[in-house]
């Protein structure tokens, strides 16, 4: 037996010529709501909790303005994460996640060609010029063909590393600007 949505966060009142403790449809409410201790809750109150939800970030917002430094770090991760965040077992091989994901036909590539965009993006959000914007651009699509092919594409992800040549290229540029 299902219970719509209303039943749960409001009961409704019974119908006229019902007598109570009768055999009820689903429809109809069964009692009060109750909360883990057994105390009742008043429908008013759940109404009014559910409309006032939401998400309060404060001066923590994770999202929120970044500086500078914090955004070169965060695209620093994420690079790494993809690209060299962990080594084979007995050799000297680095893999990411990139090569994990990729693993995925077509669904996995996709995913982890759309998060290098990003990156991509960031980088130009962070005052990258369009030559620099260009190469990376020209990785990411490099490894993103490539990596449509299966097996052998996975293997060119793991040792290409478009995220962490698109990182290299942004730090090269970053390092040649004035510091302000």
């Amino acid at each position: 037996m299902t219970m719509s949505d209303d039943d749960i966060l409001a009961p409704r009142p019974s119908r006229p010529g019902s007598r109570p403790g009768a055999a009820s449809s689903s429809a109809e409410a069964r009692g009060p709501i109750i909360d883990q201790e057994g105390h009742e809750i008043r429908p008013e109150t759940l109404e009014q909790g559910f409309r006032e939800f939401r998400f309060e970030f404060g001066k923590d917002n994770p999202f929120g303005n970044l500086t500078r430094e914090q955004r070169i770090a965060r695209i620093e991760a994420i690079a790494k994460l993809l690209d060299v965040a962990f080594v084979l077992p007995g050799t000297n091989i680095r893999y990411g996640i990139d090569g994990l994901i990729g693993l995925i036909p077509v669904v996995g590539d996709i995913i982890t060609t759309a998060i290098s965009l990003w990156l991509v993006r960031e980088a130009r959000a962070l005052g990258a010029p369009w030559y620099i914007t260009a190469r990376m651009l020209g990785n990411v699509a490099v490894d993103g063909v490539v990596g449509m092919v299966p097996f052998a594409g996975d293997a060119f992800d793991v040792m290409f590393r478009a995220n962490m040549r698109n990182m290299r290229l942004l730090r090269r540029w970053l390092d040649k600007q004035p510091r302000i």
